[in-house]
C-alpha cells in the first residue's frame, strides 16, 4: 500500500497515530483490516476491467492508452521552462552557479 500511494514511513506512522486517536486502540486493527480488504478488491476489479477492455477492444486499446499517457506528461509542465525553450531557443538544462560566481544580468530587465 505504501508503494502505490507514495507515501512514506513517517506518513504511514502519522496516519497511525491520527487512527489510534480517531478509532481508539480496539477498533483501529479492524478497521486497518477492511481497508485493506477494500482495497484488494479496488484493484482486482480495476484489472479484471482492464483485462475486459484489453480483450473486447483489441489492438484499438493501445490505441486509448496514449492519450492517458501523454496527458500523464503533462503533469511534468513547467510552463517557465517551456516559454525558455520554444520562444527564447534557450537550453532546458541550467547550469549551477560555481561559488562566488555572480548570477548573469538582465539589462533590459533591470
Amino acid at each position: 500500500m505504501a508503494v502505490m500511494f507514495g507515501l512514506s514511513i513517517e506518513h504511514l506512522l502519522i496516519l497511525l497515530v491520527v487512527g489510534l486517536f480517531v478509532l481508539g486502540p480496539e477498533r483501529l486493527p479492524e478497521s486497518a483490516r477492511w481497508l485493506a480488504q477494500t482495497l484488494h478488491k479496488v484493484r482486482s476489479f480495476a484489472a479484471g476491467a482492464q483485462e475486459q477492455l484489453k480483450s473486447e477492444l483489441g489492438p484499438e486499446f493501445e490505441q486509448l492508452r496514449k492519450p492517458l499517457q501523454d496527458l500523464q506528461a503533462i503533469r511534468g509542465f513547467d510552463p517557465q521552462r517551456t516559454l525558455r525553450r520554444y520562444l527564447l531557443d534557450e537550453p532546458t538544462a541550467t547550469t549551477p552557479l560555481r561559488p562566488g560566481e555572480r548570477p548573469p544580468i538582465d539589462p533590459d530587465a533591470t
